[in-house]
């Protein structure tokens, strides 16, 4: 097959969660005999198209800030769908099928109109779905993101989900649950196990984007009651607009001392080493469209300690290769404690994460895709 993905961002020039899953399929892919093009901004050096590790990158907008404050930059989504048109357009009879990652959504309204014309399919990654949670994230603009949330369900595609929770809550806005194929996002195993771990890491470890969401400040609130009974320490990794909110809160804590604000870590093996050391790994967030850092803290041999909630994947990610509890200080001071106590999860961490090697995801993805270019225009 000849498979073009679409993502503004283009991994490893840009880090993060969508990114990495199209550029470790993708160069899985490639190697299993197809031809993969990847239309995104220009994040690399060098000219606009380019090989890079066996993938076709192709610049259809220039470098640009992602951001505008705290937020994702609408501007910068506008300009990446408009930019699109043309190339894609332009390069639309190349491609047996193209693959979107969802986010920033309205670059999928572009794919679609292509797709459309060209009489090609479509298949769309869907990370999570926004819902409510956009009314919370814009404010007085929620509603216009839950319309084009909405808008983007109704565009001709094959959907794919990352976990079946996201699934479900794709079916309560659009695609039929039947039509939804989950494939979750992966890691790679025998990498993070070889990783060499720090040499003084973190009894505890938290992992991800410092927001309201995390319920970091309930971690926080849960290791000041077990670091009385426990020599221990805990280490948050990551950065955001919550940062500041939590280390006030952690210095009103008896065992301030005892905690440690890392901030972002830009080196990939960095994060991995501090797994590797880590005893614990807390991650108590609310919401999970998958909740990849549980899966590479199984990998690392953690005993991963993470809460069940409507809106997160956990545990379904976890199942029994770890605790799970209720999303409250209590909740977490009694998981946190069986772990620090040593008891493991009926699951071996590292065996159930293997689950979610990149090579099996890679397979997933391509009988997905092969089955799109198989059954489109018969259905």
């Amino acid at each position: 097959m000849n498979i073009a993905y679409v993502s503004n961002v283009v991994y490893p020039f840009v880090k993060g969660g969508a990114e990495k899953r199209i550029y470790e399929e993708g160069t899985r892919l490639v190697k299993r005999g197809h031809s993969v093009t990847v239309y995104g901004r220009h994040f690399w050096d060098g000219p606009k198209e380019q090989e890079f590790d066996g993938l076709t990158l192709r610049a259809v907008s220039p470098e640009r800030e992602l951001y505008a404050g705290d937020r994702r930059s609408i501007g910068e989504a506008v300009e990446f769908s408009k930019d699109l048109l043309r190339p894609l357009q332009r390069h639309r009879r190349e491609h047996d099928v193209v693959v979107a990652s969802v986010f920033p959504y309205l670059p999928v309204l572009t794919a679609g109109l292509v797709t459309g014309i060209a009489r090609t399919p479509l298949v769309t990654i869907w990370h999570e779905v926004w819902g409510p949670y956009w009314n919370e994230y814009l404010g007085a603009m929620g509603p216009a993101g839950r319309a084009v949330e909405l808008c983007v369900t109704r565009v001709p595609q094959y959907p794919v989900a990352v976990s079946g929770v996201t699934a479900d809550r794709l079916a309560g806005i659009g695609p039929a649950r039947e039509s939804i194929a989950v494939v979750p996002n992966g890691i790679d195993a025998d990498r993070i196990g070889a990783v060499e771990p720090v040499s003084t890491g973190f009894d505890v470890l938290f992992v991800g984007r410092l927001i309201e969401e995390k319920n970091v400040d309930a971690l926080l609130q849960a290791f000041d009651v077990v670091a009385a009974e426990f020599d221990c320490r805990l280490g948050i990794v990551g950065d955001g607009p919550a940062r500041e909110t939590l280390e006030r809160t952690a210095e009103d804590l008896h065992h301030r001392d005892r905690v440690s604000f890392l901030g972002f870590l830009d080196d990939y093996d960095e994060v991995l080493a501090q797994m590797r050391a880590a005893t614990v790994f807390a991650s108590p967030s609310r919401r999970e469209g998958f909740g990849i850092t549980l899966v590479e803290a199984m990998a690392a041999d953690c005993t991963v300690v993470a809460v069940r909630h409507p809106q997160s994947a956990a545990e379904e990610v976890v199942g029994d290769a770890g605790f799970l509890t209720e999303p409250t200080v209590t909740a977490l001071v009694g998981g946190l404690r069986s772990a620090l106590q040593g008891e493991r999860p009926q699951t071996q961490p590292t065996v159930a994460a293997k689950r979610y090697d990149w090579d099996r995801i890679a397979e997933q993805s391509e009988r997905v895709y092969a089955h799109a270019v198989a059954s489109y225009g018969s259905t």
